[in-house]
């Protein structure tokens, strides 16, 4: 009886082992397959972070194991495909940017042949490719963190396909260093072949006006690339001392040297017209003068410091002020309700404009004989050029409760006289200018009261004689006009629009 059951347990043991084996190496078969199919599978449709259970493989499977673990690395594409950059095109070596990369004598690169050199060049300076322009970095793959760097790369290739603005400039402009770009000249489509005297941006458009003395004036489309023009206004023996937009854009007035006419031109019916006299206006000439912001009136400069307001509609004087000395510049208040006007013996008179009457009056101090005069759009600031150069920068508060107000600062960055002063439409920038001398322009930071560093460039002579400064009516551009006939343009990069 023993025997027998002996044998049974034996029987039945080697059984139950055969059957283990066999389900075994079912299992390593179905393992292997399934291992086969996710390799294809990432292959065909991408690598997929799956959680798969642990396995303990066996001894004899661990270089299977190795191999297929093994994934190609991912290939990142462009976000975009540019067929220029493909062009197989020549640059001119001579040009002076690219002087530092020019070897000898050549005169021509080809495109890729410019920027393997450029490369090198940086790798030179830099001792070495830095890691950053490495395209063959690993990831650390452990854990948590292999999930963490993932999404941060996949993020990152998400900014890589936008192409919205990545950095976004603050509200308020900094000092120091203003960014901006130089642009095609303004009247580049048709130059003036005399003095520029006069540009001005409309008010509303995205269009310059330009004026000298080549006696016309000229309307430019402003783009910063091509500035096309627009229309040329020829006016017969009348070189133009000074042209300005009406109040709503509609027409442009212009005056001469010795004239005491001046023309009014309809730019939406294309008609000049000449205005020979103005009834009430005892003077010999009418050569400065002022647009009101109230709209259909004009301020004009007379002569023994006769301020005179002429209405356009019926071309008569409405009102009359005066002042000690000659007039040397007038400037009006935000909502065109007061009046600040220097004289010559170096006073300033604020008036108000509807009744006449002279609120206060005070000296500009340390000025000996006055220039030019701007107030801020935003009615904080009142700026007094003198013939020394010196430019006082007042509150307006203070210059209208006090009698003695002193300057928030004199800039004493100008060598010649202050001829030409005006703050930007957000009272950021007060641009201030001499036409005695070339490159006598300077941009102030208002906030901080001083200068932008960067401007002008002292290495190119581009600015000459300025005769005229004016900003684009949201501070995207700002012109002026030269002794060359030119009228520089400049693009403020940190307004975002015209």
């Amino acid at each position: 009886m023993a025997t027998r059951k002996k044998r049974t347990f034996t029987a039945d043991a080697k059984a139950e082992e055969a059957a283990r084996r066999t389900n075994v190496d079912s299992l390593a078969v179905l393992g292997a397959q399934e291992r086969a199919v996710r390799h294809l599978e990432e292959l065909v449709l991408g690598a997929v972070p799956v959680q798969e259970e642990e396995e303990t493989p066996s001894r004899g499977d661990d270089d299977d194991d190795d191999d297929d673990g093994v994934q190609p690395p991912p290939i990142k594409r462009a976000a975009w495909f540019d067929e220029d950059d493909e062009l197989d095109e020549e640059v001119d070596m001579r040009h002076r940017f690219h002087s530092d990369l020019r070897r000898g004598d050549e005169a021509t690169m080809t495109k890729h042949k410019l920027q393997q050199r450029m490369r090198q060049q940086f790798q030179k300076a830099m001792g070495g490719a830095p890691s950053w322009a490495t395209c063959d970095r690993k990831l650390p793959t452990d854990g948590d963190d292999d999930e963490e760097d993932e999404e941060e790369e996949d993020e990152g290739d998400d900014l890589l396909r936008r192409t919205g603005t990545l950095v976004a400039s603050s509200d308020t402009l900094p000092g120091g260093i203003l960014r901006m770009k130089t642009c095609l000249h303004a009247n580049a489509a048709r130059p003036s072949t005399s003095k520029l005297t006069t540009v001005q941006f409309h008010p509303t458009a995205q269009v310059v006006l330009t004026a000298g003395l080549d006696c016309s004036l000229s309307l430019f489309q402003v783009d910063g690339k091509t500035n096309a023009k627009i229309q040329n206004v020829h006016l017969d023996r009348f070189p133009v001392h000074k042209a300005c937009f009406s109040c709503h854009g509609d027409s442009v007035i212009a005056t001469s040297l010795k004239n005491k006419m001046f023309y009014v031109y309809d730019m939406m019916e294309g008609r000049v017209t000449p205005v020979y006299t103005v009834r009430g206006l005892n003077e010999a000439r009418v050569k400065e003068f002022s647009v009101c912001p109230d709209g259909g009136a004009l301020l004009l400069t007379g002569s023994r410091g006769y301020l005179h307001t002429l209405t356009l509609k019926t071309k008569e004087v409405v009102s009359s002020v005066k002042m000690n000395g000659d007039v040397s510049g007038v400037a009006f208040s935000r909502d065109g309700s007061k009046l600040f006007a220097n004289s010559e013996d170096g006073e300033v008179y604020v008036w108000d404009v509807r009744s006449s009457r002279c609120l206060s009056r005070f000296a500009d101090e340390g000025c000996v004989r006055a220039t030019s005069i701007a107030a801020s759009p935003d009615g904080q600031y009142l700026a007094c050029g003198s013939q020394a150069g010196v430019v006082n920068v007042y509150s307006q508060e203070a210059c209208l409760n006090s009698t003695n107000p002193k300057p928030l600062k004199a800039m004493m960055n100008l060598l010649t006289s202050a001829t030409s002063l005006t703050f930007n439409p957000t009272s950021e920038i007060l641009a201030m200018a001499s036409r005695a001398e070339d490159q006598a322009v300077r941009l102030v930071h208002v906030a901080s009261l001083s200068v932008f560093s960067n401007f002008p460039v002292s290495k190119r002579k581009s600015i000459h004689q300025a005769s005229c400064l004016h900003f684009s009516p949201h501070s995207g551009f700002f012109s002026l006009a030269n002794n060359k006939g030119h009228a520089p343009l400049f693009r403020l990069l940190h307004y975002t629009s015209f």
